[in-house]
């Protein structure tokens, strides 16, 4: 499916995927799955994968995500690459991962360093809450 069918609407992830891709080639995407609560964003569980063309969109990757087994309500997603602008093997890929999640648990902030979106593909963003 191509999102530039008519009646097809793209959404914030569509335009960000694509966007993403024409600047940087293939990427390796660092991806969060998270709780969204009242006041508190939590991760769940986290993973990678290669983006070696445009045409992942969000239904397909909603899809995936909803593989994971996690009743999510947002995700994130981090595109990097190796020092070469290859994508990173998936030794190195675990190891941002790793470092990103401990990134996340000391501050949800980073989170808005991504492209973070709710289940339905919007770009949302955390903001920060004063303390009580």
């Amino acid at each position: 499916m191509s999102i530039s069918e008519p009646g097809v609407y793209a959404t914030d992830f569509d335009v960000w995927i694509g966007e993403a891709f024409a600047e940087r080639g293939p990427f390796t995407l660092l991806i969060v799955l998270v709780e969204i609560a009242e006041a508190k964003v939590t991760p769940l569980s986290s993973t990678f994968l290669h983006v070696i063309g445009d045409e992942v969109d969000w239904q397909t990757m909603a899809e995936l995500l909803g593989g994971s087994g996690r009743d999510w309500d947002g995700a994130c997603f981090f595109p990097v690459t190796a020092g070469d602008g290859l994508l990173l093997d998936s030794a190195a890929a675990r190891i941002r991962l790793q470092d990103l999640k401990l990134r996340l648990d000391a501050d949800r902030l980073i989170l808005n360093e991504g492209y973070f979106c709710d289940k339905w593909g919007r770009q949302i963003k955390v903001e920060e809450m004063p303390l009580q």
